[in-house]
């Protein structure tokens, strides 16, 4: 719904900063990821590893 593609979302990763870690999760922890999209707004990313070290995209928005 807010427009994100692929690119945003890793742009977010790549250059943005960890805001929070959420570690009483028993699937493991998240992380919230804020920064800048290609077109620069400003967004977040949820993700978490799972355990065969792939990183899992929860869910993505812009603010």
């Amino acid at each position: 719904n807010d427009g994100l593609l692929a690119v945003d979302i890793e742009a977010i990763i790549l250059r943005g900063k960890i805001a929070r870690k959420f570690t009483h999760d028993l699937r493991g922890t998240r992380y919230e990821i804020m920064g800048e999209t290609t077109d620069g707004r400003t967004g977040g990313v949820v993700c978490r590893f799972l355990p065969s070290n792939v990183l899992l995209i929860i869910t993505a928005y812009v603010l």
